[in-house]
């Protein structure tokens, strides 16, 4: 089984608890997600199986979108609704003072990583020094904020709150983000709620929820994955006739006339199956990742199947958000 399905990831489960469901639904091999979301987050997680696996690492690095909720006025230990109350400050925040903020916040900034996080120190994640009381030191980095809207709404909340929707570079912590926002409004927030809308070209409109896979046919499941090359669609195509594509796959440079490109899709001229990833330097292609002759002929085979499948029984991805 090889290829990408975009799960709307449920409340309350790891992303790990969610592959691992999937993984069992699809009765796959091989799996692995594309970046952690947080229980407490919902929202885009690409799953990838078999061959697909071998390109995941595109999705970690790719920019993202989330809406997140802030809660002004409470600050907690972990930065979201997990963790403890650690302080509370009374709220007189403006929409003026809001559309400063989005201002101060949007482009190139600065983050703290937080306790809270997977991030390694020592061989260990962050979050097991803050488990056992121990804040380590650690260096703020920068990343790039893109889009930035917040709104206020004081209607139907104990607290005031900020809705925040917010395109963003990998590395970005989310939960820092409306941390430093609170601060910034004079009165701390923490994330109450938390959703992934996109990464990289992969948005919620395509995505299929854990309810609706357990409802499917064996066949409407395999109906809901994506090819291994929808991970490749930012990629420069170069297609290889036979010998070059024998060589290319045996981890052989070859040479032509394509321009200069950093991420390049290799296919097989003969039947446009994908060979793997490549960058091309001063007319010479060089591979990066490559597929095994079996992962080729394994990908080929699936999707006839897949497809032979949905033709008898008109099986088809039911995708609900």
């Amino acid at each position: 089984m090889h290829g990408v399905l975009l799960l709307d990831k449920p409340l309350g489960w790891s992303s790990n608890d969610a592959l691992q469901k999937v993984k069992w639904l699809l009765r796959a091999e091989k799996a692995g997600h594309t970046g952690t979301l947080d229980p407490l987050a919902t929202g885009v997680l690409p799953l990838c199986f078999g061959a697909a696996t071998k390109f995941s690492q595109l999705q970690l690095d790719a920019d993202k979108t989330y809406e997140a909720v802030l809660c002004l006025g409470v600050k907690t230990s972990t930065g979201d609704a997990e963790g403890e109350v650690i302080a509370t400050r009374p709220v007189a925040v403006s929409a003026a003072d809001v559309a400063g903020v989005q201002a101060q916040f949007t482009g190139p900034i600065s983050q703290l990583p937080p306790m809270h996080s997977a991030l390694k120190k020592d061989g260990k994640a962050l979050y097991e020094y803050a488990r056992a009381g121990i804040d380590v030191e650690r260096a703020s980095r920068e990343v790039q904020i893109y889009e930035l809207r917040l709104a206020l709404e004081t209607t139907d909340a104990p607290q005031p709150v900020v809705r925040l929707v917010a395109k963003c570079s990998k590395g970005t912590y989310i939960r820092t983000l409306g941390e430093d926002i609170g601060e910034a409004l004079g009165c701390g927030a923490h994330l109450s709620a938390l959703r992934r809308l996109a990464t990289g070209g992969f948005g919620l409109a395509q995505c299929v929820t854990l309810e609706a896979l357990e409802a499917m046919t064996e066949e409407q499941r395999l109906a809901c994955l994506l090819p291994v090359d929808s991970l490749l669609a930012g990629h420069t195509p170069v297609t290889l006739d036979g010998e070059n594509a024998a060589r290319f796959l045996s981890g052989l440079r070859r040479r032509g006339d394509w321009p200069d490109a950093v991420q390049v899709a290799v296919y097989a001229s003969a039947d446009g199956s994908l060979l793997g990833t490549a960058q091309v330097n001063s007319g010479e292609l060089i591979p990066v990742r490559l597929l095994s002759a079996p992962e080729i002929e394994q990908m080929k085979s699936f999707k006839t199947s897949v497809k032979d499948a949905g033709t008898t029984t008109g099986a088809g991805c039911a995708v609900l958000n």
